[in-house]
């Protein structure tokens, strides 16, 4: 059977990664996580001081700029120029500022266009903001994912915790809107769901559940392809 390409799309804190890892594993895809290509160049930015307000200089920045995505038994991990930030890349610092870098259109098209390559062979599963829509929009197999904010931030508590985070749930869903906002009222590639995307509420299902409804539309997709 043909391997295709996945599409997974959604707003912040609707599991998307973790479910996305899981499915990929089971269906021996390829599984890449372009959220962390922002997260890399918002980690860099913001070590370097820059303005997030000037896309040229994060433009500029991101074109000096090596962001790698290896698969590892422990999931996969996020080089940048040569070093390892999979876990700095999720401090809280750098996921209150990813949106405001990712809606710069310049910054996008580059990452874009790094991440159609990525996506050329197939046996794809790519998840992010605007993977059915700009990425691979003529991907096999597009899903749109999402939950209510309460449940995204009560997941986002538990994952910070399990970092040593703390940080309290009201904060956290405050933060969530606020992404939301920002990422479906950019001008650049604005988070949407795509035309032909399947809709997948997860607030009251649990990660097993989700990653074995994706496997059998991926199977099943496979199978009449």
């Amino acid at each position: 059977m043909k391997k295709i390409r996945i599409a997974i799309d959604g707003p912040a804190g609707a599991g998307k990664s973790t479910i996305a890892k899981l499915a990929a594993e089971k269906l021996q895809y390829t599984y890449v996580d372009t959220g962390a290509m922002y997260r890399a160049l918002t980690y860099k930015s913001l070590q370097q001081k820059k303005n997030l307000a000037d896309e040229q200089a994060l433009l500029e920045l991101l074109m000096s700029s090596c962001i790698e995505l290896e698969p590892s038994p422990a999931g996969q991990q996020v080089y940048l120029d040569g070093q390892n930030v999979s876990e700095a890349i999720r401090m809280p610092e750098v996921t209150a500022n990813v949106s405001e870098v990712a809606a710069h259109a310049a910054v996008r098209k580059e990452m874009v266009d790094r991440q159609m390559k990525l996506a050329e062979s197939g046996g794809v599963l790519m998840d992010g903001r605007d993977i059915g829509t700009h990425v691979i929009p003529d991907a096999e197999l597009k899903l749109f994912m999402s939950a209510s904010a309460d449940e995204r931030a009560r997941r986002r508590f538990e994952d910070n915790k399990s970092r040593g985070i703390h940080i309290p749930v009201e904060e956290l869903k405050q933060d969530i809107l606020r992404r939301d906002k920002l990422d479906s009222e950019r001008e650049a590639s604005p988070l949407i769901q795509a035309e032909d995307a399947i809709f997948l509420d997860t607030t009251t299902l649990t990660i097993e559940d989700v990653v074995e409804e994706i496997v059998n539309l991926v199977k099943a997709k496979e199978q009449s392809g």
